[in-house]
């Protein structure tokens, strides 16, 4: 019991009264060489005197280091701070050493005593030079001891600039884990061959496997957050862990720490900046509105939720049928101290259901999200995608303009656009069902298209994920399939800005930059997981599904584009429709009964004439579909012959 207590005294006490003893030893060893130096490194001076002057000088230094605590930090992690209280500490010495050598002088209460200024003041000088000496060596040992007998993580900085430096810092404080900082890298040239507290700058171009190799790198850490597209994949390319530090407003207390360093991620890659929106319009848009959300426990909504309960809203009314999902947001919601909103488990296909909750909570905005999405599944019910994606979307708008909502903001896909899929062609039918409500409605019916969501339920990011820690391989349908990818809160905070400037009746599309190769976005997702392609993961092409685009569109033949005050968000043309036919024949479809998929599809080709199926056991309907259109143009030709002759 005593011997541990003893240990626990050592190891809180020891070090810091080890250093205090060690700060008095070098005020001695200074004072001494200050009367060698003033006497020509001789003993021509009073011996007796000295001695009698030693006990004094350790006197005051001990009240010095005492007032200002110099002693007490710890030595490993000296910085400009206890630089400072050793100024400090040896300018209190000195000037209680003079000013008691002055008054001796007047008053003469120690006689004979005086020490020579000239040695005052170069022990003054000798001492923090001396004092700042030893714990910059001590600091440096400990830390090339560190580096080289402790077993520590070898790692390579990107970016030397502010940045780079507090990285540099975090790093080789952290107590938990030991780094060893190889080098620094810099896209500026200028940089290159310079070196930051003894570590060299490295040109980028240096930096390959071979390197990487010879000096066993484990990590590289990336700080700069103005690494292009085409370094960051270089650096992807190499066998060595990718890792990034987050903005500096992530960081907590304005203090960077270790762990929130995180292993780079795919939407790193996706060789565009993210899309921000800053409008001061958006809080005034929502303040004091009742809002709506369907599918509220999807992807997209879940988000849409997160995001508008930072807004001044009166409530939030999160619709969703999948109570598990709609728990976890409802949960979310809680623990961030939202309070003005109302979860309900509910499926928006039933109308008397969705018009119960628009009669009790009286939204005045909507964001309709959900949807059945996955492609292939669709393919093999068509009646269930028209059931939810066409007339669940009629149902909820029906009633929104019943109730007058005042902006109802529909989520629709590329897939709409020229679909070759059950699932594009039933979001196309919500769209066009949407425009003809609008012609005879004071609801503001607005539409949002975009590609895919990174991480998104269902999505081919979790799946290569899943398959990744599974060992593989990575199962692709095409080799040269491509696909437009933003993330979720982009995604959400697009449609947000797109419900804001919406006027009614428009279709906005997103600028979502350059189409992502999918079979690159595999190589890589292996490569960021720290494992080599194909040696540890492969990749299985399986060939498309029935449905599946090779490349997805944003705009359907005939479309084109107007812009609009955010150079991201764009709003598509479409070709006029016939409204009253249009809306007619769809709500016709919507009745339609379940065990006839095939009349079902057939209708569909025959109200979406851009609608060509692919890979899909319907592609045998479209020769019959385009007999047909030739037939009713050729009646419609005749009529119109017809009438003029009339």
């Amino acid at each position: 019991m005593i011997n541990n207590y003893f240990i626990y005294l050592s190891q809180k006490y020891a070090s810091k009264w080890l250093v205090f003893a060690i700060d008095l030893a070098i005020v001695l060893i200074t004072f001494c060489a200050s009367y060698f130096i003033r006497f020509n490194f001789t003993l021509n001076f009073d011996f007796n005197q000295f001695l009698f002057q030693i006990p004094f000088i350790l006197i005051v230094a001990s009240i010095s280091f005492f007032v200002f605590g110099s002693f007490k930090s710890v030595i490993r992690h000296t910085g400009f701070t206890d630089v400072v209280n050793l100024f400090k500490a040896v300018a209190l010495m000195s000037i209680l050493t003079v000013l008691f050598v002055l008054v001796n002088k007047e008053l003469d209460f120690m006689e004979g005593f005086t020490i020579p200024l000239s040695i005052l003041t170069m022990h003054a000088l000798l001492s923090f030079v001396l004092l700042i000496s030893s714990r910059l060596v001590f600091k440096m040992g400990y830390n090339h001891l560190k580096c080289r007998y402790i077993a520590s993580k070898k790692v390579l900085i990107y970016g030397a600039g502010d940045s780079g430096i507090v990285t540099y810092n975090a790093l080789i404080s952290n107590v938990k884990e030991k780094f060893h900082v190889v080098g620094f890298i810099d896209d500026n040239s200028r940089k290159n061959g310079k070196s930051i507290n003894g570590i060299s700058i490295l040109n980028k171009n240096k930096i390959d496997q071979a390197y990487i190799d010879s000096n066993n790198i484990d990590e590289i850490i990336i700080t700069s957050e103005n690494i292009t597209k085409d370094s960051l994949l270089s650096l992807v390319s190499l066998t060595v862990k990718i890792t990034k530090v987050p903005p500096i407003e992530s960081w907590i207390n304005g203090e960077l720490n270790v762990r929130q360093i995180k292993q780079v991620q795919i939407e790193d890659l996706l060789g565009r900046a993210p899309i921000q929106i800053d409008n001061p319009n958006l809080l005034n848009e929502f303040k004091g509105e009742t809002v709506l959300i369907t599918g509220a426990a999807g992807s997209i909504g879940s988000e849409l939720v997160k995001q508008l309960a930072n807004f001044d809203v009166k409530e939030l009314i999160l619709v969703d049928q999948a109570e598990s999902g709609l728990y976890d947001v409802q949960q979310d919601l809680i623990r961030d101290g939202k309070r003005h909103f109302t979860a309900i488990v509910a499926d928006i296909r039933d109308g008397l259901r969705m018009d119960s909750i628009f009669q009790e909570y009286k939204p005045t905005m909507v964001f309709h999200a959900a949807a059945y999405k996955h492609v292939p599944l669709m393919e093999k019910s068509p009646y269930e995608a028209i059931k939810i994606n066409v007339n669940g979307t009629k149902l909820l708008a029906d009633t929104s303009s019943r109730y007058n909502v005042k902006k109802f903001v529909f989520i629709s896909t590329d897939k709409a656009v020229n679909p070759t899929s059950v699932m594009g062609a039933t979001k196309r039918m919500a769209e066009m069902y949407i425009s003809c409500l609008q012609k005879e409605s004071k609801t503001k019916f607005i539409t949002t298209r975009f590609g895919n969501v990174l991480g998104s339920n269902g999505s081919v990011i979790p799946l290569f994920k899943k398959q990744i820690e599974n060992g593989g391989p990575l199962t692709l349908t095409h080799q040269d399939i491509t696909r437009y990818f933003m993330t979720i809160p982009e995604a959400a905070q697009l449609v947000l800005e797109a419900g804001t400037m919406g006027k009614g009746g428009e279709i906005f599309i997103f600028d979502m930059g350059e189409s992502v190769k999918i079979y690159d976005l595999a190589k890589n997702m292996i490569k960021l997981s720290g494992l080599n392609f194909p040696e540890d993961i492969d990749i299985k092409i399986t060939g498309l599904r029935p449905g599946e685009k090779l490349y997805e569109e944003l705009l359907a033949n005939g479309e084109n584009t107007l812009s609009t005050y955010h150079k991201k968000i764009m709003i598509s043309k479409t070709r006029e429709l016939d409204y009253a036919s249009v809306k007619s024949e769809i709500e016709e479809l919507c009745i339609t009964n379940r065990f006839q998929n095939n009349n079902i599809v057939l209708k569909m080709k025959r109200l979406i004439p851009e609608y060509k199926s692919n890979n899909s056991d319907y592609e045998r309907f479209d020769k019959k579909v385009q007999i047909y259109k030739k037939v009713k143009n050729i009646l419609h030709d005749k009529t119109d012959k017809t009438y003029g002759n009339i």
